[in-house]
């Protein structure tokens, strides 16, 4: 009977362990904190760690020496870069500017934190490149560990389209192989999230590294179900455009066992509402909002 009475209140105690917490938000900085530094920088993927990121969200792209590379695009973006000379990029050419072309040794001599950004002119400037993926973790990884903080996750994007095949990245087994190379390398594998667009990625992904959490990123109005009966699986993540989201949507994720993550929510008005409606957490350009609801 004692034996009886000691298992019945283990698992009451555990029930209550696990139903008593707090679901954790997860607040992902866009590009590290685009809003308040230059995106995809090493700096600017700090300055999110010291604003309470949980998660740093981050692009991918391929150079012609098959180094990854953190960029939001697989050129140098006309709206940030600055050449080696210091003259600008036109619109016009910046899809001339190609890293895939082009040796990281090359890449690395552009400047992407220097020039004023027409959508987020509150950026701290200073001049900063685009960093290897490799070199980013090492740095983030000191940089919580000197200062006794958690480690984040890492969600990194697979910036690639089929038309961009052999022409802006290798294809997707390659970019995603390339990707994981540095993950296993550096041991991270159980913080990592690959996200995409392109469900290539993903299904490749899932098929060859099935223990790697995943996220479909989704920015056209489409149902849910044809979204996910297309990709062939359940991802970790369901991330769409926050304009698409509702509680609907919300709830038909939440019953598949999936989370939801809209993108990118940068008002407070809007981090209440999508918390309101119960998602998962937030990509967000300016993760500094969070500390303003701790603080109402």
């Amino acid at each position: 009977m004692q034996k009886k009475l000691l298992i019945l209140s283990f698992f009451i105690l555990t029930f209550l362990t696990v139903f008593g917490q707090k679901k954790k938000f997860d607040v992902q900085g866009k590009a590290g904190a685009r809003g308040i530094m230059p995106e995809n920088t090493i700096e600017g993927m700090l300055k999110a760690l010291d604003l309470g990121v949980t998660t740093l969200e981050m692009d991918a792209v391929i150079s012609k020496d098959k180094q990854v590379v953190l960029s939001q695009e697989p050129y140098f973006n006309n709206e940030i870069s600055l050449q080696p000379n210091g003259k600008p990029i036109s619109l016009k050419d910046q899809k001339n500017f190609n890293i895939y072309k082009m040796d990281y040794e090359q890449v690395k001599k552009f400047d992407v934190g220097s020039k004023v950004h027409a959508r987020f002119p509150g950026q701290v400037k200073f001049k900063a490149y685009k960093p290897l993926l490799s070199e980013t973790i090492d740095a983030v990884e000191d940089y919580v560990k000197t200062h006794k903080m958690a480690k984040p996750v890492y969600s990194i994007e697979t910036k690639t389209i089929k038309n961009g095949d052999n022409e802006f990245h290798p294809e997707p087994a390659e970019f995603v192989d390339l990707i994981m190379e540095v993950v296993n390398q550096k041991k991270i594998a159980r913080r990592v999230i690959i996200q995409s667009f392109d469900m290539r990625t993903l299904q490749y992904l899932h098929e060859k590294y099935p223990k790697i959490q995943t996220s479909l990123l989704i920015d056209e109005k489409e149902p849910f179900e044809d979204y996910i009966e297309k990709l062939g699986f359940k991802p970790t993540i369901y991330s769409p455009y926050s304009v698409l989201v509702g509680k609907g949507l919300v709830d038909r994720c939440h019953d598949m066992g999936i989370k939801i993550i809209p993108w990118t929510v940068n008002s407070l008005k809007e981090v209440n509402y999508f918390m309101s409606l119960g998602v998962d957490g937030v990509i967000t350009d300016f993760p500094n909002l969070m500390g303003q609801i701790k603080d109402k």
